[in-house]
């Protein structure tokens, strides 16, 4: 006999109704959320998210999910608790899937509670996804030991809010308790309220020396950390003019913590990198950079795209077998040509056809289509591809997959050695005519520290958005051919990779910092 199998509810509303997932951001760093939690923000279509979750994570969402934020204290509105709400249940009961994404944990000051409640009595369903609370991460990120087998044998988490948070006030909360815990104290919402908390907590008995330590944005790239005691956390708040977000960490085990961050040991810590790839190809470089400690910023200056007609280009593809090479000359190129010539027909049509790259990373972007490059010349730059494929150029007969715009030094040079070359134009590179303001306030200011330019094109991009305070960071360039060009546009150039590919310029960058830094 069959075993019967779990259906649907039949009930047509009951299938119209969404559902709503309360997922946990983590503290900060975008790669702190837990795969469970990126899995809830890919089917959304509704975000709502506070104001302290690092944008990066919004990036998972579809292109078309709607995007909310909360609001931030003290900035412009700030939704009302209500507010979220009504608009998670409205979002829901049209059939949207919902994610309220929260800074840290959602049980942990997150409110949670109260949203459950108003998602069960509208007979929502929901899920909550844990995240990294930010006590938690203070002890990874800020070396802080929370607990230890000779200092703390447990570890509490206060709110700094209770009037706001509850009915309970600073007056009836008991401080003499708290003074006698025996662990580390991790206080939440902390720092607008420190001198209340503070000498509560003396006033119940603990000891004015006992150590502290301010983490504020732990886990940024900007966060900081003041070691102080517990009688001098409001002075070392005023001293160094200190904002929310923070957490407050006081007990004996603080002291035990002093020089074991390996988060702000990392070499490019304290220093903003702008990475100005095409949207589609920045996160690769953005993620080395921040594995070295940077906070990084995008502002991509060209856009890639199709080229407006891709007649050509299927000319080209049909009478492939006619070619001895297919030259390629970036990973964009052999992106938009090989997904175009498997929408006419498959790979098998490249047989006959050997392949040259001009660089190990369009190398390794045919390899994602289980291509072998035959060439790769030791220097990325065209004259290098050229003089690699010099001793095939008599009688050969080469196909270019280029952008709309570039040098023709590769297709010139073959011509002169008598190859016959045709080129024909696969993709676009766009640039961006509007620079994103928070960026161009920081390049104004000489907020940032590097600027990577990665190609002529965007060199020239750049120079258009920014003008003379793009001179004000310095300029990492990938290579002699975008120096050049940056230098004819007026500009100095600070770094040149030495070797011209991705990885050889976020190694120039940080050779540059270690040399400021002595």
């Amino acid at each position: 006999m069959e075993k019967s199998r779990w259906q649907p509810p039949s009930n047509q509303a009951a299938r119209d109704v969404g559902r709503v997932y309360l997922v946990g951001a983590g503290p900060g760093d975008a790669e702190l959320i837990t795969l469970r939690g990126v899995q809830c923000l890919r089917e959304a279509d509704l975000v709502l998210y506070d104001y302290l979750v690092n944008a990066q994570l919004l990036q998972h969402a579809p292109p078309q999910a709607e995007r909310v934020c909360l609001g931030r204290h003290g900035r412009g509105r700030l939704m009302p608790q209500d507010e979220v709400h009504r608009r998670m249940i409205a979002a829901a009961q049209a059939g949207k899937t919902v994610v309220r994404l929260k800074s840290g944990d959602p049980m942990v000051f997150g409110r949670a509670a109260e949203e459950i409640a108003a998602l069960q009595k509208a007979g929502i369903g929901f899920e909550i996804v844990p995240g990294i609370t930010a006590a938690l991460a203070v002890g990874s990120y800020a070396g802080i030991p929370l607990t230890h087998r000779d200092a703390a044998s447990a570890i509490a988490l206060v709110t700094g809010q209770q009037q706001a948070e509850s009915e309970q006030s600073f007056e009836d909360f008991d401080y003499e308790a708290l003074a006698h815990f025996p662990g580390t104290l991790v206080f939440y919402m902390a720092v607008t309220t420190a001198p209340r908390w503070t000498e509560s907590l003396m006033a119940g008995g603990k000891p004015a020396d006992t150590p502290a330590a301010i983490v504020r944005r732990c886990s940024f790239a900007d966060q900081q950390v003041f070691r102080c005691t517990l009688g001098t956390v409001v002075d070392e708040i005023r001293r160094h003019g200190l904002r929310p977000p923070a957490v407050v960490v006081v007990g004996p085990a603080v002291a035990l913590g002093e020089g074991v961050s390996w988060f702000t040991n990392r070499p490019l810590f304290g220093r903003r990198v702008l990475v100005t790839r095409s949207a589609e190809q920045a996160a690769s470089l953005r993620q080395r950079f921040e594995s070295l400690g940077a906070d990084v910023l995008e502002q991509p200056a060209i856009r890639i795209a199709p080229p407006e007609d891709w007649n050509p280009v299927d000319r080209a593809l049909a009478e492939l077998e006619r070619y001895d090479w297919l030259v390629f000359s970036s990973r964009n190129g052999v992106d938009y040509l090989l997904n175009r010539l498997w929408e006419q027909s498959d790979l098998r049509k490249l047989a006959t056809v050997r392949i040259a790259a001009i660089g190990p990373g369009t190398a390794e972007a045919l390899e994602r289509f289980h291509l072998r490059a035959d060439v790769v010349p030791s220097e990325y730059r065209a004259e290098a591809l050229a003089e690699a494929l010099h001793g095939e150029a008599a009688g050969g007969r080469f196909l270019l997959a280029r952008a709309n715009r570039g040098r023709d030094v590769l297709a010139q040079r073959l011509l002169a050695a008598g190859g016959d070359v045709q080129q024909v134009v696969v993709y676009q590179s766009i640039d961006v005519d509007r620079p994103t303001p928070e960026v161009a306030t920081l390049l104004a200011a000489g907020k940032i520290d590097y600027v990577t330019v990665t190609s002529s094109a965007i060199a020239r991009s750049l120079a258009s958005l920014f003008g003379d305070a793009l001179g004000r960071a310095v300029l990492a360039s990938i290579s002699p051919i975008t120096s050049q060009t940056l230098r004819e546009l007026g500009y100095t150039v600070g770094v040149e990779a030495a070797s011209y590919t991705m990885d050889g310029l976020v190694e120039a960058v940080l050779r540059h910092a270690e040399e400021q830094s002595g």
